[in-house]
């Protein structure tokens, strides 16, 4: 077959056009940045209604996260999965779960398959009774991961009225003004020694009575509880780890209904940001949430 100077020309043409829509694609892939990985994990159903709705809760973070640029959020419910394999990819874990001995993290050998992935960088946050294990060696690795944690007869969870009101600067708090919340506030925690590294996020005083108790479990009061009395109390800490990762603890989030308000929840949605170290807004991110949105997903529980 014979071609036209015209063809030869044509053809040239359209094969440099084409390396150069090859050329510009592989240039924006190159430019661009992998997506941060976020996992959620949602403890199974515990509780009252409206209490730990932790498969709730999870869902309602990842409708506040998605369509957030360069993020990739995931969510799995009731419990620990089976096939944890998409944790190999993630940048960043939340458990929100009941904790104590049956804690989601420290079941068969999961302390060691969660340190590996620390180890690697992965950002850790738990929320609630996440934050709560038992003493010896499974204390001991979450100081390590999250800076702190609740420890059993040591630390107190009464219900009370926080006030917060001097939030320190933050990428956490941007976007979050002065504000107070009722809840099962957990304090008195088991921080690293002399709280090395570990920065504050929210803090504040409790009052006497609530020093008094009774607490939720066990009632108490615990003396060396009481004796403290007028001392500020560090309710959500961060901390930037040696390996290169970040933690989170948060002692709030036992009532649903908490989730409703902005503050609340912008400061858990900008530290599942900052676990992953994807860039938070300078305003925080802006979530609104519907009565029905927060109506959704909650597990079939007891109203008794």
């Amino acid at each position: 077959m014979l071609f036209s100077r015209r063809d030869f020309l044509s053809a040239s043409v359209a094969t440099t056009a084409m390396a150069s829509v090859s050329s510009l694609r592989s240039n924006a892939s190159a430019s661009s940045p992998k997506p941060k990985k976020l996992v959620l994990i949602a403890g199974t159903p515990s509780h009252g209604p409206g209490m730990h709705e932790h498969n709730a809760g999870v869902q309602l973070f990842h409708q506040c996260l998605s369509g957030i640029d360069g993020l990739e959020v995931t969510y799995l419910l009731n419990g620990y999965p089976k096939d944890d394999s998409i944790l190999d990819s993630a940048d960043g874990l939340m458990v929100y779960a009941d904790g104590g001995k049956g804690h989601p993290l420290v079941q068969g050998d999961r302390l060691n398959r969660i340190n590996g992935l620390i180890s690697k960088g992965l950002g850790l946050f738990c929320c609630h009774f996440g934050v709560e294990v038992l003493k010896g060696e499974p204390g001991d690795r979450f100081r390590d991961w999250i800076g702190g944690c609740y420890e059993h007869e040591y630390s107190c969870n009464p219900m009370w009225k926080a006030e917060f009101k001097n939030l320190p600067e933050h990428p956490i708090t941007r976007g979050v003004s002065s504000f107070s919340i009722h809840d099962e506030w957990y304090f008195n925690m088991r921080f690293r020694d002399a709280m090395q590294g570990v920065t504050p996020i929210l803090s504040a005083t409790p009052s006497d009575e609530t020093r008094n108790g009774p607490y939720v479990y066990p009632k108490g009061p615990y003396p060396h509880i009481q004796d403290a009395k007028g001392r500020m109390e560090h309710l959500m800490w961060c901390t930037d780890r040696a390996d290169n990762g970040r933690g989170v603890g948060f002692t709030g989030g036992h009532f649903h209904k908490n989730w409703a308000d902005d503050n609340f929840r912008k400061l858990v949605l900008n530290a599942l940001l900052w676990i992953c170290k994807h860039e938070v807004p300078s305003t925080g991110v802006e979530s609104k949430l519907t009565d029905e949105d927060m109506a959704k997903n909650l597990d079939p529980k007891n109203k008794k």
